[in-house]
């Protein structure tokens, strides 16, 4: 059974916080978004451990804290640590990928240029996720393990 995730969606472009909002409602997917503009925004939600995402959708480059600091940060905080983490970005630069799976995320995916690739690879992801088996932490909320 498919279950419905709680994604943090950090992404400083406003286009595409609306092209990934528009492919969960083509696909008719009742996932629940909380948006960030940023690494730092998205540290600052992520803090008060109110809101513990399931899955974690990130952009590479973006202002303030960008996403390899944003992950930096994440995977040294022991509750938040296991909340898997994918990089959806322009960068197929090998570095980018290289430094990403070093730091411990959970996959890599480059932003196609058409948008029929883009919702497939949504889709792929997010089916992935919703099946994938997560654990109860100490807040009533999922997280791998």
């Amino acid at each position: 059974m498919s279950k419905i995730l709680k994604i943090l969606f950090i992404e400083d472009d406003v286009i595409e916080m609306m092209k990934f909002i528009r492919v969960l409602n083509l696909l008719n997917y009742n996932h629940e978004v909380i948006d960030s503009k940023n690494g730092f925004d998205a540290i600052q939600i992520l803090t008060i451990k109110e809101i513990i995402p399931d899955i974690i959708i990130l952009d590479l480059n973006m202002p303030k804290v960008n996403g390899i600091e944003f992950l930096t940060l994440l995977k040294n905080d022991e509750l938040l640590k296991y909340i898997p983490a994918i990089i959806l970005t322009t960068s197929n630069n090998p570095t980018d990928i290289y430094e990403c799976y070093k730091i411990g995320i959970a996959g890599y995916i480059v932003k196609p240029l058409k948008y029929d690739d883009y919702v497939k690879k949504i889709q792929k992801t997010l089916e992935y996720w919703s099946v994938n088996e997560l654990i109860i932490n100490e807040n009533n909320q999922c997280t791998e393990l």
